[in-house]
């Protein structure tokens, strides 16, 4: 059921929706400075091989076609 409902978005609606996710995590470090502090302390390189793990498999899809 909630497979035929993704299958229907397009490229705009995951742009949107990749949107609204990076939106909502700026306004959480806004309103919750614990978070924000926690955030900042932690080593940037955390956070690159973070993205690295999480888009493998999309821009291995991506690159492969």
């Amino acid at each position: 059921m909630f497979d035929n409902k993704i299958k229907k978005l397009d490229t705009l609606d995951m742009s949107l929706t990749k949107l609204a996710v990076i939106a909502f995590t700026l306004w959480v470090l806004a309103i919750w400075p614990a978070f924000a502090a926690w955030a900042y302390s932690i080593n940037p390189m955390y956070y690159l091989v973070l993205w690295i793990i999480f888009a493998i498999r999309p821009l291995s899809k991506v690159l492969s076609k």
